[in-house]
């Protein structure tokens, strides 16, 4: 099994904030670079996403995937494992929130490999830069919608 890359960042919003941008997964497109489209195809009582299909352009890396989610008790966090991908054969990962002094602390988990052969230095690098990529995305859409408090 492939090991395990993170990072964090705080987001000034409050947990159901940030949660709410992080479910909202046909959005992806408008703030994460490389999501090309999400079409979400099943979905939970409350209304969040159980399986979603992603389109990626991510440079060298072109694929698409179908992704799981799990949804945690109280609203702090998500998890996600692959379903199906044609170039991605393992996809797990998860934002993990908890209350910060000037925010929200999001911690971003990710362990990915794909079928091409890629040097583990490189996927971890690869990895590095999707989260780092993300979470800037996810910190800007939140403040911009709640107001950058």
């Amino acid at each position: 099994m492939a090991d395990q890359t993170e990072s964090s960042v705080v987001v000034k919003a409050t947990i159901a904030e940030v949660m709410s941008v992080i479910a909202d997964l046909p959005h992806y497109p408008d703030w994460s670079d490389g999501v090309k489209s999400v079409s979400v195809l099943t979905a939970d009582a409350s209304g969040r996403p159980e399986t979603a299909t992603f389109v990626i352009d991510a440079g060298p890396v072109r694929d698409r995937y179908t992704l799981a989610y799990s949804w945690g008790a109280g609203g702090t966090r998500v998890d996600w494992r692959l379903l199906e991908g044609e170039v991605t054969k393992e996809l797990t990962g998860s934002y993990e929130l908890t209350e910060a002094d000037s925010g929200v602390q999001v911690t971003y988990r990710l362990r990915v490999d794909v079928r091409i052969p890629m040097l583990g230095l490189l996927k971890r690098r690869a990895e590095k830069v999707i989260i780092d990529t993300a979470l800037r995305g996810l910190k800007e859409r939140t403040e911009a919608l709640v107001g950058g408090r």
